[in-house]
């Protein structure tokens, strides 16, 4: 495994290098800041990336997208004193393959990164909970029903609306439903501005193309 550390903290940086080294994981180099990171893990394509999540020039999330952007595939590994749900999920979004805090304990990073290596998105202990809760309310919000401009017309608009892409007019409408012109009108009118649209044509053309009056058929 040949690893590439980028880190703003020079003694943490030289401490964790000596602590890969020591478990058999090669420290091919180190970074002092975010924009050298970037340039080095481009020339020297590692394994894994091991980035900083705070750092001068380049945040570890602009170094993580910078790298994806540009089609590099290897392991990055956000490594940070952040338990931050918005920085978790933003790294994860963004492409990272980890997220680990920097105050675990040295073999339990030493068997993240290899369970990394071995194709698994690791996420440090602590913050599975957070991980689970982000998860479970995107979860939650696909399976709400995306609302409708339709959603918000009476049932009396609905039937109009859907008389309206018939094709019949204002006269015809206010026969068959044995009210008045001007009642048609109004209803139009209040149509018109719940599809926000500016005319009766857009109003049907819009109910076909949506198949809106075949769907109120079938309910």
């Amino acid at each position: 495994m040949r690893v590439l550390l980028v880190d703003d903290h020079t003694l943490f940086r030289s401490g964790l290098e000596t602590l890969l080294e020591r478990h058999g994981i090669e420290v091919i180099a180190t970074a002092g800041n975010g924009r050298e990171g970037f340039l080095l893990a481009r020339e020297l394509l590692p394994d894994v990336v091991l980035l900083d999540m705070r750092m001068p020039e380049m945040s570890g999330l602009e170094v993580l997208s910078g790298l994806r952007t540009v089609g590099l595939k290897m392991f990055i590994v956000m490594l940070t004193t952040s338990n931050e749900e918005k920085d978790l999920v933003e790294s994860l979004r963004s492409g990272a393959s980890g997220y680990l805090l920097k105050d675990m304990e040295p073999s339990e990073l030493v068997a993240a990164l290899r369970e990394i290596v071995a194709g698994k998105t690791v996420v440090a202990p602590e913050l599975t909970p957070v991980l689970a809760r982000v998860v479970q309310g995107e979860a939650m919000e696909e399976q709400q029903p995306k609302s409708s401009p339709f959603d918000e017309l009476t049932p009396r608009e609905v039937e109009i609306l859907c008389l309206l892409a018939e094709g019949q007019s204002n006269k015809l409408i206010a026969r068959n439903l044995g009210i008045s012109d001007g009642t048609v009108k109004l209803h139009v009118k209040a149509i018109l501005r719940k599809l926000d649209v500016h005319s009766r044509v857009e109003a049907a053309v819009m109910a076909v193309e949506r198949n809106f009056c075949h769907k109120e058929l079938l309910d």
